[in-house]
């Protein structure tokens, strides 16, 4: 040891290689993980793989057995519990994710949800003054009612004598060529 490694605290010195990934590419490496061992396929493999081992180890010669049954298959067993030990923490991890954008989906969801009730609100305020604003407006049967009295009293204004010696016996609108129609 040089002198110098004494004024530097253990915990600081490095005897590991630092690893720089980014935990979003470790969490889509952990739900693909996920994801695959939820498959037929791994299901079938592993079972595949295991049947092969066991068969392997069990029938052919002792000479040819890497992981003989005598020792009940300890070489199978510590490559099972490997995968299951790295396999669980993958799986949480994978779930906590799926929580997660869950989370934040529910969130988007609720804010859309709320700007569509502020925006149905709006348009039934919207509504509401135009039918407000309709029976104060015109419509085309009282307009055609108004237009049908306007004519009776144009007719009837047409059906009296003129008294103004000014005037021909014809009345104004019958100079003019109109007349009052049928209905």
């Amino acid at each position: 040891m040089a002198a110098d490694d004494f004024d530097v605290p253990r915990s600081s010195r490095r005897r590991l290689p630092n690893i720089a990934m980014s935990p979003e590419t470790f969490g889509r490496g952990a739900e693909g993980f996920a994801r695959f061992m939820g498959t037929p396929a791994f299901l079938v493999g592993m079972t595949v793989f295991c049947a092969v081992w066991l068969i392997w180890n069990t029938l052919l010669p002792e000479s040819w057995q890497f992981d003989p049954r005598s020792l009940n298959f300890t070489l199978l067993t510590l490559i099972l519990s490997l995968q299951a030990s790295y396999a669980a923490p993958l799986i949480l991890l994978a779930e906590n994710r799926s929580t997660d954008r869950d989370r934040v989906e529910f969130e988007h969801d609720r804010q859309r949800a709320e700007r569509n009730l502020a925006d149905t609100e709006y348009l039934a305020r919207e509504v509401a003054a135009l039918r407000i604003a309709m029976r104060e407006v015109a419509t085309r049967d009282f307009i055609r009612s108004e237009l049908k009295d306007l004519l009776k009293e144009l007719d009837e204004d047409a059906k009296e004598p003129v008294t103004d010696p000014g005037r021909s016996d014809r009345s104004e609108d019958e100079q003019v060529g109109w007349r009052p129609r049928d209905d």
